[in-house]
């Protein structure tokens, strides 16, 4: 194993990847060859990064973000920018019908806490007024369609329709809802990811083969999202999606409170409480952390996921949180690094295997700023010496294996550079 680096040298390395995935000064992509185009949630959570070397150019990643917001709120996971045969599946398979391509389905939505952490950061805030209030605007309608059109009974909280939605694409939550998806009939195709990355951390051909079914089957709706809801067999309330959706509708609503902005103010405070008082319907007692729900049956999903602790990014009540700090400490004991993406004790776990056990850096900052707000520091501390550890010893991965510290997925990733640009402010 190499030297550790100092941060110093570390974040020189992170300002180097952040310009290197740039893309004309507008948006960045998250790695070369494996990821080439604009993905949302990876924008949202980069633009942090991007204030430390250039304020401008973090309100501009997330302002290109938004320019392809469709005309019924939603803002979609994938914008091809340029044309890349790297990549599969392509604009060619989504078959949206924009002008600019883009995929036809959403991802979690961050931007809410992103804008207000961006707002609270900046040098002068009357300057650049005009270009918050627009996007704060974008954002509530974002956060409308999402209530709209994936919460049809109003229960509070939002459904995925695909897996690809949770940004956890294959997870062992998704497992027993995800057999309903058939495998019959899809169009013959070829992958592109295993080219970029080490097949056996990467999804399965069988998880593949449903991704598609699903994009094939929802292109014959013409991507109505009015419709898609309930056309689709997998439908899944995920805790962490949920999570990151309520703490960006308090973001938001605090936001416009302070912008004056009132009627966005209060729609999503009544939206943040609601599905605050929704959330606790997927809390475990025997499993001490929020599970999954299989919205086509109502049962809670038995799958001790990083989803269920990704809650605690919400401002859940302290007596959770702390359980959570504590189921945290449990699943760590069997890791060198925290925190796994799922229980190692689960025989489903797979510590090299994209979202079934590595450690993502995104989502030890998510969880780690939620212990922080509830002033679980020591539980806090460990989460950001390990991402720490992990990235001076190993580089920066996509995410690792969290019983050796070992490099997976992509390299030189750009949120992972954006989260040790947040996790070394302190330092």
């Amino acid at each position: 194993m190499e030297e550790a680096l100092n941060p110093t040298e570390l974040r020189e390395l992170a300002a180097e990847i952040l310009s290197e995935n740039d893309r004309e000064g507008r948006y960045t992509i998250p790695t070369k060859g494996l990821y080439p185009f604009q993905w949302n949630w990876d924008s949202c959570l980069t633009a942090l990064g991007w204030t430390y070397l250039d304020e401008d150019r973090a309100w501009r990643e997330i302002e290109t973000l938004f320019e392809h917001q469709w005309s019924d709120g939603m803002v979609p996971h994938i914008v091809f920018h340029e044309p890349d045969d790297g990549y599969f599946p392509g604009p060619e398979v989504w078959s949206t019908g924009r002008s600019v391509p883009t995929s036809g389905i959403t991802q979690p939505p961050v931007a809410g806490f992103v804008l207000r952490r961006l707002y609270q950061r900046c040098a002068d805030p009357e300057e650049i007024e005009e270009r918050i209030e627009d996007l704060v605007d974008a954002v509530d309608r974002w956060h409308a369609w999402f209530f709209e059109n994936r919460d049809p009974q109003r229960e509070g909280l939002v459904s995925i329709i695909h897996p690809w939605e949770a940004g956890r694409d294959n997870s062992i939550d998704w497992d027993e809802a995800f057999e309903r998806v058939p495998t019959e009939g899809i169009t013959d195709y070829v992958r592109r990811d295993t080219e970029h990355a080490n097949p056996a951390h990467r999804p399965t051909k069988a998880q593949y083969d449903r991704y598609l079914w699903l994009v094939e089957h929802f292109c014959s709706f013409g991507w109505d999202n009015s419709k898609l809801h309930d056309a689709s067999p997998f439908r899944v309330v995920d805790p962490g999606f949920n999570a990151i959706l309520i703490r960006s509708c308090f973001d938001l609503a605090a936001l416009a409170e302070e912008l004056e902005m009132d009627d966005v103010a209060q729609r999503n405070y009544a939206w943040a409480r609601r599905g605050l008082e929704a959330l606790e319907n997927l809390w475990s007692d025997p499993h001490r952390q929020y599970l999954c729900q299989d919205r086509t049956t109502g049962q809670l999903i038995e799958s001790t996921s990083i989803g269920g602790l990704l809650a605690v990014f919400a401002p859940i009540r302290l007596t959770r949180a702390q359980a959570i700090a504590h189921r945290i400490e449990q699943i760590s004991e069997e890791c060198r690094f925290s925190i796994p993406s799922h229980d190692p004790a689960d025989s489903r776990f797979d510590a090299k295997r994209y979202w079934r056990g590595p450690v993502w850096l995104i989502i030890n900052y998510m969880i780690n700023d939620g212990l922080e707000a509830a002033d679980l520091e020591e539980s806090s501390t460990k989460i950001v010496d390990d991402s720490l550890e992990l990235i001076s010893s190993s580089g920066f991965a996509e995410y690792y294996d969290p019983k050796t510290g070992e490099a997976c997925g992509g390299g030189r990733f750009t949120w992972t550079a954006a989260m040790v640009l947040e996790f070394l402010q302190d330092q």
